[in-house]
């Protein structure tokens, strides 16, 4: 069992942490100040073709797997961009995932490229403000009109770089949910125009990553041609659940990342703020919690290691992708907390940096998953307890 780095994947952390370190924590600030993405950050991994890490080769990707894109996400959160900086680039990693798995040759070929090398910018259009973690109720609906094209009325929310964004990925329902035999069935993915003539874009303001946009985005009459549906029609709840555990993989260890930016930022202060003579790190008040951080965050990255790894061996990881989102969403979580708690009233002056990082780790806890429903999920599907929701 060895757990060290491989030499790839060392020199993809050093590469991805080159182009990081560039952008220092004044430029982050002031994105999240003035609320502008920073197109700047992008525009370099773009160039170091970074965005194709986890895509096949053949259509301009690396073809490396979970584990070296969930690397290069920790060490791009493990700056001082946090989830501003991981969540630029976030929807490139884990969003194509379908198009991958069950589009067609020539749908391939003519996305995945565009998407790789930054000449389009898709968003995700799944959630919705009334059918929140249920998907399956999903109002948004897809009718079949002549020549099998669709045209698409219904609403989104949550909906991240729609500001900016000119390609979405759609889930809609073709078929009424009372019509089918499950509540899973009847949906249907689709890659298509983000048409702005049919697509009216909220923003949304928010707690945190004010640098990358958040939106509720209102669909009256989108025309989608038929070659714009993955896969089948009525399976597209399917093969959303494809990037589902890459994704909370990803967020677990963007959640460390952040973490960890945060506690080594706290241990600094603690050696370096005196009072009554003496550090306040050498107090076992301020020494005990960054040390609880410290062991909470290495066990948070064990977890998304493993859960990585059987994710690339091409094993079953539902539960441990979903225990690695929620312990790395948790220690994250905490260490910003004790970070700012460790600066006093120093951690409260956006200067310090640490509020930024706190209001920005809040986010893996609630989504793309809440800790109530994977907390259910685990008792079900391991424990073996009847369903509870």
């Amino acid at each position: 069992m060895d757990f060290g780095l491989t030499e790839e994947q060392a020199s993809i952390r050093d590469a991805v942490g080159r182009i990081i370190d560039g952008f220092d924590e004044r430029y982050w600030l002031e994105r999240d100040q003035a609320a502008t993405f920073p197109d700047e950050f992008y525009a370099e991994i773009v160039k170091g073709g970074w965005l194709g890490i986890a895509m096949p080769a053949e259509y301009g990707g690396a073809g490396l797997g979970v584990t070296e894109a969930a690397l290069m996400m920790h060490r791009i959160a493990s700056s001082p961009g946090g989830q501003a900086a991981a969540s630029a680039i976030h929807i490139n990693i884990f969003g194509p995932h379908p198009i991958v798995v069950h589009g067609t040759e020539a749908q391939k070929r003519e996305w995945l490229p565009a998407l790789i090398e930054g000449r389009a910018r898709t968003c995700f259009g799944v959630t919705e403000p009334d059918a929140g973690l249920d998907t399956t109720r999903t109002k948004t609906r897809a009718e079949r009109v002549t020549g099998g094209n669709y045209v698409v009325h219904g609403q989104k929310i949550w909906t991240s770089t729609a500001q900016r964004a000119d390609k979405i990925m759609l889930l809609a329902r073709t078929t009424p949910i009372d019509e089918c035999r499950k509540p899973a069935d009847g949906l249907t993915l689709f890659y298509t125009d983000l048409d702005r003539r049919h697509i009216d874009v909220h923003l949304i303001h928010k707690m945190g990553r004010h640098a990358v946009d958040s939106n509720q985005i209102f669909i009256d009459a989108l025309p989608v041609p038929a070659e714009h549906r993955i896969g089948e029609e009525g399976q597209g709840f399917r093969y959303l659940l494809d990037g589902l555990n890459p994704e909370r993989v990803l967020i677990g260890m963007e959640a460390v990342g952040i973490g960890q930016h945060a506690l080594d930022r706290a241990a600094r202060y603690a050696r370096e703020r005196h009072v009554f003579g003496r550090p306040i790190g050498q107090n076992q008040g301020i020494q005990h919690p960054l040390a609880e951080s410290w062991i909470e965050l290495e066990a948070a990255w064990l977890a998304c290691m493993r859960a990585a790894w059987l994710y690339d061996s091409g094993k079953p990881c539902g539960p441990e992708a979903n225990a690695a989102k929620f312990l790395g969403a948790r220690a994250g979580y905490e260490a910003c907390v004790r970070a700012v708690m460790t600066h006093g009233g120093m951690g409260y002056a956006q200067e310090f940096h640490v509020e930024r990082l706190l209001r920005e780790s809040v986010i893996a806890r609630l989504a793309p998953v809440s800790e109530q429903l994977i907390l259910s999920n685990i008792a079900e599907r391991v424990l073996g307890q009847a369903k509870s929701y």
